[in-house]
């Protein structure tokens, strides 16, 4: 067919149509919300690249953040992160079985797939909350220093890292800021530790074993560990007891990390969370048969194409944040 089109004295080198590539005005919509969630994507992760090269030598280690496992205690690093990543990708592939469905008029097949697919990514989107409840909740504590750098300690027998309560002292002291005589109007201390400032230095003198590791990073790709001395002396430099992550502060090391880490999974976690909504409501469409009075399954196509998006989304943000 002659790509040219002529009418009346006019010629015209567009012969789509009203639709364009023979796809519908749903499935273009779906590509242009796509393309510019995509790029919003980009940019937030070309953010976080800069930042962390920027950075590079005092940027927190994931090998070292990301070491917890559901109901298991020790250090497994990255396994749960690579566990949350094979299921998404899975729930994809699920997708993919019931818009294949869906092109042959199987409902029973549809109806299957999509349910697997709805619980791929509700078993995803818990994992991430899991994950982010551990990560604001921290696992050793750290000090953090006038310049806002964090000092860790390590166990200098073991070379593994040493939380504060394993050497911590507990003083007889108040540890009260806001008391109504000094006129401030709060009932409680919104950021408050385990241990006070006090009672981690005097637990670390006590104990010659504990050395402080900082935030920089050694030639063998390691955090530095400084030796008693070093260690003493870098003593004198904190000002505040640091226990979790959160936007202001962070124990694994710069607060731009846990800055990223709230937004970009939290962004892309929305993102899922939508998406298991989404699915839920064409689940339950499929169910009462609306798409077979249809005569068609478009809606869960144009559904699966979103589905596919946000698991490509996550390639990215998995290589870039957590294993680059």
């Amino acid at each position: 067919m002659d790509a040219t089109v002529t009418t009346g004295t006019e010629e015209s080198v567009w012969g789509g149509g009203n639709q364009p590539l023979g796809a519908s005005y749903g499935k273009m919509m779906m590509w242009f919300f796509i393309v510019s969630d995509a790029l919003t994507f980009s940019g937030f992760l070309v953010s976080y690249g800069f930042s962390r090269f920027k950075f590079i030598e005092t940027w927190p280690i994931a090998d070292e953040v990301f070491t917890h496992v559901p109901f298991f205690h020790g250090n497994y690093p990255m396994y749960y992160v690579a566990f949350m990543t094979f299921i998404l990708i899975m729930s994809s592939v699920t997708m993919v079985l019931a818009v294949d469905a869906g092109h042959k008029m199987i409902q029973k097949k549809v109806v299957l797939y999509m349910f697997l697919t709805i619980i791929g990514g509700a078993i995803f989107v818990g994992s991430q909350a899991w994950e982010w409840a551990t990560f604001i909740k921290g696992d050793h504590g750290a000090l953090e220093t006038k310049g806002g750098r964090i000092l860790q300690f390590v166990n200098a027998e073991t070379g593994e890292r040493a939380s504060l309560a394993d050497f911590s002292k507990t003083l007889p002291e108040e540890r009260v800021k806001h008391e109504s005589s000094q006129g401030i109007w709060f009932e409680k201390e919104g950021y408050k530790t385990s241990f006070s400032l006090n009672e981690v230095v005097e637990g670390f003198k006590a104990t010659p074993n504990i050395l402080i590791r900082t935030e920089t990073i050694n030639e063998e790709g390691h955090k530095t560990v400084l030796t008693r001395e070093e260690s003493l002396a870098k003593l004198k430099d904190a000002v505040m007891v640091v226990e979790g992550a959160n936007l202001i502060h962070n124990e694994y090391g710069s607060r731009l990390f846990a800055d990223f880490f709230f937004f970009i999974t939290g962004f892309h976690g929305f993102h899922v969370f939508s998406g298991v909504v989404i699915n839920v409501i064409i689940f339950f469409n499929v169910i009462l048969g609306t798409y077979e009075r249809r005569g068609h399954y478009e809606m869960v196509e144009k559904v699966g194409l979103y589905w596919h998006f946000v698991d490509l989304v996550w390639v990215f943000v998995f290589t870039f944040f957590y294993l680059v």
